[in-house]
């Protein structure tokens, strides 16, 4: 498996992965709640996506990083989003290498700290997020239900 960055010749099948991850979470997929994967090189400029690539060519893990403030004000964050990993590669180690990459990334920007958010009900990626290190923050009310948010230090000083 090898890494690269999200660019408009593997936008498609990037977009592709994830929404499969969501059908086959959801049972169903409604493209309409995901407008942002429709052109993800514009919406995500500011961050970084990583693709992840079997040796065989195909597209089998995604993840993206962009800069974020939070409610306070404070720029010292950065956000994971889009983390998708393909069915048959789940629990191999490829989520727990692209959450590491995105780390790295967060460090080399400055940032002190990753934050993300999930489905409080998606009890699995849950999990996967406590394993990588993540300490859960709080709970929220959104749009589409409940949402466990997560933060983990990136090892720099704060600020």
């Amino acid at each position: 498996m090898y890494f690269e960055d999200l660019d408009a010749a593997n936008q498609h099948e990037v977009r592709r992965l994830i929404l499969t991850g969501l059908g086959d979470h959801w049972g169903s997929i409604d493209e309409s709640l995901n407008p942002d994967l429709d052109d993800m090189l514009s919406i995500y400029a500011l961050g970084r996506t990583v693709v992840v690539r079997s040796e065989q060519g195909s597209v089998v893990g995604t993840g993206t990083l962009f800069p974020w403030t939070d409610e306070k004000g404070s720029t010292d964050a950065a956000m994971i989003v889009r983390m998708s990993v393909a069915r048959d590669l789940q629990r191999s180690g490829v989520g727990r290498r692209i959450v590491e990459e995105l780390m790295a990334t967060a460090r080399s920007w400055g940032k002190s700290r990753v934050v993300l958010e999930t489905t409080s009900g998606w009890t699995e990626v849950i999990n996967f997020y406590l394993a990588c290190g993540f300490e859960i923050t709080h709970e929220a009310d959104s749009e589409y239900g409940n949402d466990t948010w997560f933060e983990r230090a990136t090892g720099l000083p704060d600020g």
